[in-house]
């Protein structure tokens, strides 16, 4: 166990691969990004030092995100699974330097073709992929509830709220908008995470924005580190390029920002992590230990009888845009009418 070391949320700019016309020349665009974005992990290592252990990458770091594809548009072109040549690079780099890395890509699943998914991963300093996690709300994007009793029959329940019991501590990993959803990072503690890795892609401001709001509430309520890297800027994509830029931070289990990012490509959002310190204070009885006093079997039953945004509903249908604009007009509908 490592009891204290430093973590860095790497804010860095996206090159969007939209305008690339096939697999091949966005795969070469994939590696481009791949190979500036181990160079400036290696350099932050450098400069930061031999304690830095974990570095975080920001959401779709190698792709941005489809902007006007269709689901089987962005299947062909941006999607790569854990076997391709870019994760076998990664994991040698991890090995090499000695780090965990953690980000976040289009993810292709041959148990369903027609579909992708936005993946989370975790690779150890050993150079294995040692977590997936697969983001479960999305706007546009498939995820494993659209397909939940194949997925559950396949990869099992735990397969959706995966947590590594690492040397560094129990690391977990939340998609980008999901830090909005505390039931995501509720579920990773209840199966002992500690550490919250958030890949992301948000909206920088001066003022305080849902997600960042979001970043400290995570950490307080489940007593638990948020590491969050978003992307300094997406390039090559007709969009604004600085709005996702800044806001890359580390988070104390107590809520307080231990480092922040400005804009652009910054090491800056770097601090160390102290597992016996947050295992300390989680033993603790006291007012702020809000874990110790969770109820959720007084919760369960609200869950369980609500029937909101419904699960399968790719079961059978070719999904698209249009269905997902469908389901949750049904569930609005549902709701206030």
């Amino acid at each position: 166990m490592i009891k204290r070391y430093k973590a860095l949320a790497l804010q860095i700019e996206c090159a969007a691969i939209n305008s690339c016309k096939d697999k091949k020349t966005a795969h070469a665009l994939m590696q481009k990004t791949l190979n500036t974005v181990l160079a400036q992990t290696s350099g932050s290592k450098k400069f930061i030092g031999p304690d830095l252990k974990l570095v975080v990458l920001p959401e779709y770091f190698l792709t941005s995100f489809p902007f006007g594809e269709t689901i089987e548009e962005w299947h062909t072109k941006a999607c790569i699974t854990t076997d391709d040549i870019l994760f076998t690079q990664m994991k040698e780099f991890c090995k090499k330097e000695s780090i965990f890395l953690s980000g976040n890509f289009y993810e292709l699943d041959e148990n369903f073709p027609d579909l992708y998914f936005q993946s989370s991963f975790i690779i150890d300093d050993e150079g294995e992929l040692i977590l997936k996690y697969r983001r479960l709300n999305s706007m546009f994007a498939p995820t494993p509830h659209d397909v939940l009793d194949k997925y559950l029959e396949i990869y099992g329940e735990e397969s959706l709220f995966p947590v590594a019991d690492t040397k560094l501590g129990k690391l977990a990993c939340i998609a980008s908008e999901e830090i909005l959803y505390p039931e995501i990072a509720r579920c990773l503690m209840m199966r002992g995470a500690e550490i919250f890795l958030h890949s992301s892609s948000e909206a920088g401001s001066p003022n305080l924005t849902h997600k960042d709001i979001a970043k400290r509430a995570r950490s307080i309520e489940n007593m638990a580190y948020t590491i969050s890297a978003n992307s300094a800027g997406i390039s090559g994509i007709d969009f604004p390029f600085a709005s996702t830029d800044g806001l890359s931070k580390i988070v104390h289990f107590e809520g307080n920002v231990l480092s922040e990012a400005g804009t652009g490509d910054s090491m800056v959002a770097n601090s160390y992590i102290d597992i016996n310190a947050l295992r300390d204070y989680r033993s603790k009885i006291s007012m702020q230990n809000y874990i110790a006093r969770q109820r959720f079997e007084l919760y369960a039953p609200s869950y369980t009888n609500m029937s909101h945004y419904p699960s399968n509903s790719f079961e059978g249908k070719k999904p698209n845009k249009e269905l997902f604009i469908k389901t949750q007009l049904n569930v609005v509908n549902k709701l206030y009418n």
